[in-house]
């Protein structure tokens, strides 16, 4: 027997060479060895489900939570309103009553806020300046714990500025929030509370995810804080509350799965609350109660959110209904890579039906990273039977390219197309 537990994790699609899809991989195996192959979800992507639909797989339904306990309320926060009261910025009144209460309880509690750093930019109030990496096409994140700003793509650092690098001003702001700056807050509004935070820069060193959550299970902390990866799989009996600082953190993304993702995180991390005897309570803040991700999540409703879904990609001509494959072109100049990618436009205009839709070259959501550039084309298609032999061509056609820096990345049914 295999079985692929959280089947809907993007993290199973392995993004660098050799590129592969876990889920695929334990279903080609299943079928060589001829055994069953469960895949195990809360909330199934939306592929996944359709082939129940369509016959290809069986669908088993736990209907039951585990020790028949029952889902945790939901509480769901408008932060345009909420805020006008709040104590803090990332703290409804709301939520933070409730946090008080567990503490007083002796119970714990999980917030999850999916963006570590203590701010997203830092932006000069005089002239709009806003530090940037200087090797990649977005801003730096501004670090406490390092007294530092970061580049979360390439690792680049440097020094907090006191003064405007551009207009020499003194009025330097910090903008956004991460982890950091959530549990300067926390620590302000409940100075009794212990809180352990769980992300990327608190879990770099060999053995301490493992180490955080002991502590935690060993009720050597109140409060666990940390970004998605404190979503699923976590079952601690005296967690009765889970709180989302900001459930719109991934809604906004340019990529058509935003929804799907954003429906998927809620409806994992309350799963985290009341799983024992005790009852859970659930408070979503969001700036978009009226999202039906957000709504459905709520109300931990995935058929209603699957048809919903179905419907809107049908209309948009996006997977499951289609298939695609995102071809990525890089290069040490912006005018290298837009070249190369409208060549690779010119011969897949030649070689596919005119029901393909080719969507692009265009540049990348972040243009540069590492200080090359990035362009992009997606193909979204139902049969092609010329589309094979076109790509397996561009592979080895790409390959004397690189020597002059130029790199051709064909990724089939991407995850992301940021």
């Amino acid at each position: 027997l295999i079985i692929i537990d959280e089947e809907h994790e993007a993290s199973y699609k392995q993004e660098d060479m050799p590129r592969y899809q876990a889920r695929d991989v334990a279903l080609w195996r299943g079928k060589y060895h001829n055994c069953p192959v469960v895949l195990g979800s809360a909330t199934p992507d939306l592929a996944t489900r359709a082939r129940v639909q369509k016959g290809v797989y069986q669908q088993l339904d736990l209907t039951k939570r585990i020790n028949g306990s029952s889902l945790p309320q939901v509480t769901l926060v408008d932060m345009r309103e909420a805020v006008k009261t709040a104590p803090a910025p990332d703290f409804s009144q709301i939520l933070l009553d409730q946090i008080t209460e567990r503490l007083a309880r002796k119970e714990q509690v999980v917030l999850m806020l999916n963006r570590r750093g203590y701010s997203s930019f830092v932006l000069c109030r005089d002239c709009g300046f806003v530090l940037k990496c200087p090797n990649c096409d977005v801003s730096l994140t501004l670090h406490m714990d390092t007294h530092s700003m970061k580049c979360h793509y390439c690792g680049h650092e440097e020094a907090i500025p006191n003064r405007c690098p551009s207009c020499d001003s003194k009025k330097i702001r910090y903008y956004g929030t991460g982890t950091q700056k959530v549990q300067a807050e926390l620590e302000k509004l409940l100075p009794e509370a212990r809180i352990l935070r769980m992300d990327v820069d608190t879990t770099r060193k060999k053995g301490a995810h493992e180490r955080l959550l002991a502590k935690f299970g060993a009720h050597e902390a109140d409060i666990l804080l940390g970004t998605q990866m404190i979503a699923k799989g976590l079952d601690f009996p005296d967690v009765t509350l889970v709180g989302v600082l900001n459930a719109d953190t991934s809604l906004s993304l340019p990529d058509y799965r935003s929804s799907e993702r954003t429906f998927q995180l809620l409806t994992q991390v309350s799963g985290r609350a009341g799983r024992a005897d005790k009852t859970g309570q659930v408070v979503i803040q969001t700036y978009n109660p009226e999202h039906y991700a957000i709504q459905l999540a709520c109300r931990q409703d995935y058929e209603q959110f699957f048809f919903y879904e179905m419907n809107l990609r049908h209309l948009n001509n996006y997977p499951p209904y289609y298939y695609t494959i995102k071809i990525t072109v890089s290069a040490k100049s912006e005018a290298e890579a837009a070249k190369e990618s409208f060549a690779i436009k010119k011969g897949l205009d030649q070689c596919l039906s005119p029901q393909a839709l080719v969507l692009g070259p265009t540049p990348s959501s972040i243009l540069k990273i590492k200080n090359r550039f990035y362009y992009q084309l997606v193909i979204k298609y139902k049969q092609e039977p010329a589309l094979e032999k076109y790509l397996q061509d561009l592979l080895l056609q790409s390959q004397s390219g690189e020597k002059k820096g130029i790199m051709v990345v064909i990724d089939r049914e991407p995850v992301n197309f940021l």
